[in-house]
């Protein structure tokens, strides 16, 4: 199995399929195995990347607290992409895996072909912060208490996925399998260091600003603490679309995966195209007049 060295945290990496490079950033709630239907997909004609994040297992699971954080998160993407001899690729992460790939995309804006965008806001706006934090902290110690394999059967029947269990009882019920096999030490130092102290996407607005990677903003329609965030992204990088789909809760790449992979494909051809542009700001005080408007 091959392993990524990160400063000295072994993270554990697969590839299938031959072409352009996409990477594949998991959620807290999954690992590399949520992938597959888009590994299956893209592999035909892309060279696909998976990887567990630190505290995952195969990866290391380091015991020191300092080891987990959002920055430490968004460069281990490049530790991977660096093991696999990658200097370029299109980089798509859903929730955690989001928040790492918008980070990604500022720290080593050269390394991203594009990003994808999905599932990402939980905790960022700013009357939401302190509970988020406090609801950080409280998973994290349920985890050490009562292990993983318990936490699942909660964690995986949560609000925002029951979309996914109404839709895929089966897809479902093997997401919160996957989920109870994660470590409990792994999960508990990742939701302190990683989820409850990361920026909020607010505080990010003049790094975003000046991001000129092309970005696909994704949110279900019902994945409530998203929607708000992802239209604040929309609004705020330059090169940015947003797709929000219908009817669906957080895990949109298990929840709609046909859906999920044609957008995806359309939006790379777009962006290798060179035809993924910015949006030409407008700041008139008339939408109606817009057009009648002439130069002087």
């Amino acid at each position: 199995m091959p392993y990524a060295d990160s400063n000295g945290v072994q993270l554990f990496y697969e590839e299938a399929g031959e072409g352009f490079p996409i990477v594949f950033v998991h959620e807290f709630a999954d690992d590399y195995r949520s992938w597959e239907t888009q590994v299956r997909f893209f592999s035909r004609r892309y060279r696909c990347i998976t990887f567990n994040a630190r505290g995952f297992p195969p990866s290391d699971v380091p015991e020191e607290q300092d080891q987990y954080s959002q920055i430490i998160a968004a460069d281990d993407i490049a530790a991977v992409m660096h093991a696999a001899g990658i200097g370029n690729a299109h980089i798509v992460g859903i929730s955690m895996g989001g928040f790492a790939a918008l980070h990604f995309g500022i720290r080593h804006e050269a390394m991203a072909k594009s990003l994808t965008v999905a599932a990402t806001g939980y905790g960022a706006a700013y009357d939401q912060r302190e509970q988020y934090a406090a609801d950080s902290e409280a998973l994290a110690a349920e985890y050490e208490k009562i292990g993983a394999a318990a936490m699942a059967e909660m964690y995986a029947d949560g609000a925002y996925r029951q979309q996914f269990k109404e839709k895929d009882p089966q897809g479902w019920a093997e997401f919160r399998d996957t989920l109870a096999e994660h470590s409990a030490t792994g999960s508990a130092l990742t939701m302190r260091g990683v989820q409850k102290i990361r920026p909020s996407l607010y505080d990010l607005e003049e790094d975003l600003r000046d991001m000129k990677v092309p970005t696909l903003i994704i949110s279900g329609d019902e994945d409530d603490w998203c929607l708000e965030p992802g239209l604040y992204l929309k609004r705020t990088i330059p090169a940015s679309g947003l797709w929000i789909v219908p009817k669906t809760g957080h895990t949109i790449n298990l929840e709609e995966p046909a859906a999920f992979n044609t957008q995806l494909a359309e939006f790379f051809a777009m962006v290798e195209a060179g035809r993924w542009s910015e949006k030409t700001p407008y700041e008139g005080a008339s939408a109606l007049l817009s057009g009648l408007q002439k130069d002087d």
